[in-house]
Parts: C-alpha cells; sequence; structure tokens
C-alpha cells in the first residue's frame, strides 16, 4: 500500500513526503501520512537533510543524546523570589535555559505525574499522553492538585525528592549540573546532577519533547529541517487489533476459518485537486500537470455556430490533433 500511494503521486507529478505519523485514538502501527509539499500546508514536517528521515511533528525525534558527563558542581540552594519561568530563572541566576529543567505537572490515571524536560525545550503533547500512566486527553494539573501533591506551586517544581511518579525526558536526562526547583517556592536547586542527587528509573526515561530544526536526524543522517505539508493520504496497519475481540473470520483457500488482518487506508481526492493547484499554478492561474489535466489541448471556436470557416478552421484544428493523439 506504502508503494501505491507513493507511485500514485508520482504519477500526478507531485513533490511529496512520505512521513511517520501518530495512529490517533484507533491505534494501529506503521503509520504513515503522504504529504504534498506547499507552504500553505497545514502540518510541520521534519525531515533530515542527509537521510530518508521523515515524520511529522507530533511524530518526530532526534537522535539519542550522549551519555550524561559526570558532576562537576556541587549541589546549592538558591532562593529565587518571583521567578517562575524558565526564562525568569535563567536571567536570575545569568545562565541559559538549556541548563535548566522544567517539571510539569499533568493528570495521570491515578493522580499527578510529572514531566521533566530541558528548559529550553517544548513539551510534546502527543507523545506524552501515550505513556501509560497518563489521562488522555492531555491536561495540566490545577495549581491546587499540584500544591496539594508537591507542596509548592509550578514553577518550583523539580525531581529531586518528588513523591509522585516522574518521566524524564532523553535530553533532560543527559544534563549534568542542572537548574531545577526545589519543591519550595521561590527556591531552586543549583549543580543538581542524576544519580547523586536525584533517582533515575532508566525504565522512565523516554522522548517527550518537540524536535527543532538543527537537531540531529534520528538515523544519523544530517540534520533536521522543516517543510510544511498538506496530508492527502493515510495508511497504518490494525493486525488483528480489533477482529480478534469481535470473533470476525473469513475463509481461507482451504475453507477454513481465518481471522483477518486489518488495514487503515485514505486518500483525501479532493485534497489532492488542492494540493496539485498549490503546487501547480503561475499568475495567469492553474497550470495542471499533464497526467492530471483534464484535456492536453482546448480549442475555442469564438462564433462557431455563426462562421463556416470558424467551424472549419476549428473542426479541422480538432481533427488534426485527435489524430496525433491529442485529447
Amino acid at each position: 500500500m506504502y508503494d501505491c500511494y507513493a507511485r500514485i503521486l508520482h504519477r500526478m507529478a507531485l513533490r511529496f513526503r512520505a512521513v511517520e505519523a501518530d495512529t490517533g485514538n484507533i491505534g494501529g502501527a506503521n503509520s504513515h501520512e503522504f504529504h504534498v509539499l506547499a507552504d500553505s500546508g497545514e502540518d510541520v514536517i521534519a525531515y533530515a537533510t542527509a537521510g530518508d528521515y521523515a515524520a511529522n511533528l507530533e511524530k518526530a525525534e532526534a537522535a539519542q543524546p550522549g551519555p550524561c558527563p559526570a558532576p562537576a558542581e556541587t549541589l546549592a540552594r538558591k532562593a529565587t523570589p518571583g521567578q517562575e519561568s524558565i526564562a525568569d530563572v535563567a536571567a536570575f541566576l545569568g545562565i541559559e535555559a538549556r541548563r535548566c529543567l522544567k517539571t510539569l505537572v499533568v493528570d495521570g490515571t491515578e493522580g499527578p505525574v510529572a514531566l521533566v524536560l530541558r528548559g529550553d525545550h517544548e513539551l510534546n503533547e502527543i507523545k506524552a499522553q501515550h505513556l501509560p500512566e497518563i489521562a488522555r486527553p492531555l491536561r495540566l494539573a490545577t495549581d491546587a492538585d499540584v500544591i496539594a501533591a508537591v507542596g509548592c506551586r509550578p514553577g518550583s517544581i523539580g525531581p529531586l525528592d518528588l513523591a509522585i511518579p516522574v518521566y524524564v525526558d532523553r535530553d533532560a536526562a543527559a544534563l549534568a549540573d542542572f537548574v531545577c526547583g526545589a519543591n519550595v517556592d521561590g527556591e531552586h536547586w543549583t549543580g543538581a546532577n542524576w544519580g547523586r542527587d536525584a533517582s533515575l528509573d532508566a525504565a522512565r526515561i523516554v522522548d517527550l519533547r518537540n524536535v527543532r530544526p538543527g537537531d540531529a536526524a534520528p538515523d544519523g543522517q544530517g540534520e533536521l529541517q522543516f517543510l510544511r505539508g498538506i496530508e492527502v493520504g493515510h495508511i497504518f496497519q490494525l493486525g488483528r487489533v480489533y477482529s480478534e475481540p469481535l470473533g470476525a473470520t473469513v475463509l481461507d483457500q482451504n475453507g477454513r476459518g481465518v481471522v483477518p488482518l486489518m488495514g487503515c487506508y485514505g486518500m483525501g481526492v479532493t485534497r489532492l485537486v488542492a494540493a496539485i493547484i498549490e503546487q501547480n499554478h503561475d499568475a495567469g492561474g492553474i497550470v495542471w500537470p499533464e497526467p492530471v489535466a483534464p484535456f492536453d489541448v482546448h480549442v475555442v471556436a469564438l462564433n462557431y455556430t455563426k462562421s463556416a470557416g470558424v467551424r472549419a478552421a476549428a473542426d479541422s484544428l480538432h481533427d488534426t490533433l485527435t489524430a496525433r493523439g491529442r485529447n
């Protein structure tokens, strides 16, 4: 099906990317969206500059970071009155935001859950809500729930001695000598390190962040860059996730009942028309690619019914072009 969709779009002379994508609530695996590249596209696509990797923003990931460096600083507690955002704390302490950790508390299936990212990274909500303990849809915990669970307001939360489940983004887990909230209003830790000061369960190190242009591609082939695309097709596999519980069977070639494999395949025909036009137009209007043009040549015969000369010339031109295989 992947190859079929690619052939269809190639034959339409479209510039497109097949990208890894989330399957959504229906579930499944091996999900790919087909995006026609256009500045007006509604989706952002991340692609490797020197390889074949491509994914939409909700699914894209960067290369695994290197190992966490050894601690070089001493843990110290600093008063940071009124400094609640990463930008505020970084400016107050005179450091880069990437040296800070931010801890977001979200609603979980059995109470609040903490998500820890590097200060200069943004949470990918789609990735987060796929975690087993996270409630769907993803919701930030209320200030009251945060205070009840942690003992401080959002803005002073950190992973040290945090008494709720914690998931740590891969890049945050590779950070040494970081700054984080001290779980006391208006106070932060500096020189904090994983292992020495905060426990880090390897099973809870996950990919949580949005990628950024310039990140190393996960396949090691160059950097990630962004394009915009119009989604015109989507394919993914369901296996027997639905057919087995439903007891659905079909007869095989030997007359035996078997549970069928299922898949989801869709192509937006009307979206394709719009996408073709986005890629093929000039100041005068639409310039249809030849494989999808409704006709090769359009003979416009003014006063066809009133002028025998015009009619004869138009008919002759039509017949000549038709004989040459033009439509």
